[in-house]
């Protein structure tokens, strides 16, 4: 198995670990019942911290994943992307993009159709974690498969 593929298996378990564990944490904290700006604060401050979370947590897995891969292999990370890495990645970019636009569609369709207003946060919010799973699943599959 390549580094570019275990780096993506990686991502993706990470991805769907860090998504899962936030929406743990968050979910106690939702406002029943309560004014319509304290549902708006929950979800603004959910949509915000799950970003910087997120950032932050893959950062912080990519250096263990990278010090792993070099003691375990004795291999330094690759310096380079040659024209498959930069295919793939486009391809990857392209899928993710795609998925997360079909979202944020069904999520603005959702209020011409009268649904109540966090429905449109819990869809653009599924659709953006949807959009990483699927940009690490089309790297892997390519990696996997070829272009």
């Amino acid at each position: 198995m390549t580094y570019q593929e275990k780096k993506s298996i990686v991502s993706l378990i990470s991805a769907i670990l860090i998504f899962g564990f936030y929406c743990l944490y968050m979910y106690p904290l939702y406002p029943e019942g309560g004014q319509e700006s304290e549902t708006y604060r929950y979800w603004g401050s959910f949509v915000l911290f799950l970003t910087l979370f997120s950032i932050v947590a893959h950062i912080f897995i990519s250096i263990i994943f990278n010090i792993i891969f070099r003691i375990t292999t004795s291999e330094k990370e690759p310096r380079f992307a040659d024209e498959l890495d930069k295919l793939i990645d486009l391809k990857a970019n392209q899928n993710s993009f795609f998925v997360f636009i079909i979202g944020f569609l069904i999520a603005m369709g959702s209020l011409i159709i009268y649904q109540p207003s966090y429905m449109m946060f819990i869809i653009l919010i599924s659709s953006g974690f949807i959009s990483d799973v699927t940009g690490s699943i089309t790297k892997l599959y390519h990696y996997r498969k070829g272009v």
